[in-house]
């Protein structure tokens, strides 16, 4: 293909295609993919990404986005707790509640799946969520007391 040094001029150049490519220092820290536990490794610190300020929006369009992102998370697990629970409750909210649910929509798919079922041993609860009455509410919904077989709720009809 290259040339050595024709390939480290063109790697150096580009940067934003290879960040890690420079210093054997900076590849020797950088962790790749393992399974190996290391300390200094926050995946909460490397995949939050800060939620989207919106301004002046209203109810309407809040609960239809709610909806949408209750429904669309990518993992089937959460979605499945997160549409049933919006589809019952979700109109019934205030704009308190919806700006709880929705700060609530904003944590991590698998956090919310754990704390919704009490797996607090894989995901601990924060102290934020602790007091939740809109969470303690997803909970409860969560046990499914009347055993019935969930399923997707219809979308079209929360429009």
């Amino acid at each position: 293909m290259f040339p050595t040094v024709t390939r480290t001029l063109l790697l150096q150049r580009c940067r934003i295609i290879s960040p890690l490519v420079g210093s054997t220092s900076q590849l020797r820290s950088h962790r790749w993919y393992s399974s190996e536990k290391d300390d200094h490794d926050d995946v909460m610190t490397r995949i939050k990404i800060a939620p989207i300020k919106r301004i002046n929006e209203s109810l309407d369009k809040k609960r239809a986005r709610l909806i949408y992102q209750s429904r669309k998370r990518g993992i089937l697990e959460t979605d499945l707790l997160l549409s049933g629970f919006a589809a019952k409750y979700l109109k019934k909210m205030n704009q308190e509640e919806l700006e709880e649910y929705d700060s609530l929509l904003n944590e991590l798919d698998w956090d919310i799946y754990y704390w919704a079922t009490k797996n607090y041993e894989i995901s601990p609860l924060p102290d934020k969520w602790a007091k939740s009455k809109l969470l303690a509410q997803l909970q409860e919904f969560s046990e499914n007391k009347e055993k019935e077989i969930l399923s997707m709720p219809d979308l079209s009809k929360y429009q």
